[in-house]
């Protein structure tokens, strides 16, 4: 099926939302990074005139580069830090919904650079929310943070929506005062009970452990894994007993579009924090997600890497996914294994498959 630049075909094969997306204008930030770039994709193929803002893709591999998405939607290059930037993007291209993926999302990273992580993640997000709620015709945000935002007390139980905001290290603690600036904003700028005199709609949406092919971040267990296989090296497992809730990269994106649609059809009802995290039996350690893996791939050895005086990070973490089943109707559609398996036939199928037909059929074979 041929393809517009501004998505005037649409694939209905991956179109589960109703053609509620043809023609509206979706500016992704992020649109370069391993969820953006699958987000744009599926924006993209149900006929979405998407607009990427974003910074350059970190290598020639990412899926952002494969898939060829440059071509295929207005790819815009900027750095959410700066105001006039992101201003200049709304004022242009006027979105209707805002996804905002942007972000410095690594956690060692943020040890080593914690002043640039807040710049990003906290005063980037705020840049977007002012642009947003400044922008006529932008009536829905979904903010994309993350589970590592609530206070962790490794509890065995998962976080629910209305627990506190924390965060140990540089990373979660600049997603948890993230999240602290989007309630304020809602509630100052753009409260429900005065929807009519601003019409803005603002949630934010927290995802698990998010896993999928074409992800070539440092310190993530999927591509560091990967990196070890195709140079024949054993996998060093760095914390091998944290527990993660683990979920294919289809699965919290799903959520965040119905969340906007909802957002859209309902905006005082649906505007607050989501949890979008797998199934009880998709929480597991670090060490069955590389298993799992392994077995996917057909080939591999682990070897525990684990470091006494290593900076830290969280031993457990889990979402209460409640509030999204019952009030929005989303549902993870994969148990762990089919995670494992969807994300290492992407690996397997890269160097020999065009990238962007490797994504559909892999959201083709997420929706069957």
């Amino acid at each position: 099926m041929p393809h517009g630049k501004n998505g005037s075909f649409m694939n209905a094969s991956v179109d589960i939302f109703h053609e509620f997306y043809k023609g509206k204008t979706v500016l992704v930030t992020g649109h370069t990074g391993f969820k953006g770039s699958w987000l744009s994709i599926w924006l993209h193929e149900m006929g979405a005139k998407v607009i990427g803002l974003s910074l350059d893709p970190a290598t020639e591999k990412d899926n952002f580069v494969l898939s060829g998405l440059a071509g295929k939607v207005t790819d815009l290059r900027g750095d959410i830090r700066d105001a006039a930037t992101v201003n200049a993007v709304f004022e242009k291209y006027q979105p209707e919904i805002v996804f905002h993926l942007a972000a410095q999302p690594i956690v060692r990273l943020s040890y080593e650079q914690p002043v640039e992580t807040y710049q990003t993640n906290v005063m980037g997000s705020i840049n977007i929310m002012e642009s947003f709620r400044k922008c006529p015709s932008a009536r829905v945000a979904v903010m994309i943070t993350t589970d590592k935002c609530y206070e962790n007390r490794e509890q065995i139980w998962g976080y629910r929506e209305n627990e506190p905001m924390g965060g140990y290290d540089p990373y979660s603690s600049s997603k948890g005062a993230a999240e602290i600036a989007i309630s304020s904003w809602r509630r100052s700028f753009m409260n429900p009970e005065k929807y009519e005199q601003h019409h803005k709609s603002i949630a934010s949406v927290r995802a698990g452990n998010v896993i999928g092919g074409g992800d070539w971040s440092q310190d993530r267990i999927v591509p560091d894994c990967i990196r070890a296989l195709e140079a024949g090296q054993p996998i060093a497992i760095r914390n091998r007993t944290a527990v993660r809730p683990w979920q294919h990269v289809l699965e919290p994106l799903s959520g965040y579009l119905l969340l906007a649609q909802k957002m859209w059809e309902n905006p005082t009802r649906y505007c607050e924090g989501w949890n979008f995290g797998p199934n009880a039996e998709s929480i597991a350690t670090v060490w069955d997600i590389a298993t799992r893996l392994l077995q996917s791939y057909g080939t591999g050895t682990l070897q525990d890497a684990s470091d006494p005086n290593a900076v830290h990070e969280a031993n457990l973490l889990m979402l209460d996914i409640s509030k999204a089943r019952f009030q929005l109707g989303w549902n993870p559609r994969l148990n762990l294994a089919q995670t494992a398996a969807l994300t290492a036939d992407w690996y397997l199928c890269y160097r020999n498959e065009n990238g962007y037909n490797l994504c559909i059929k892999q959201i083709e074979k997420y929706l069957q």
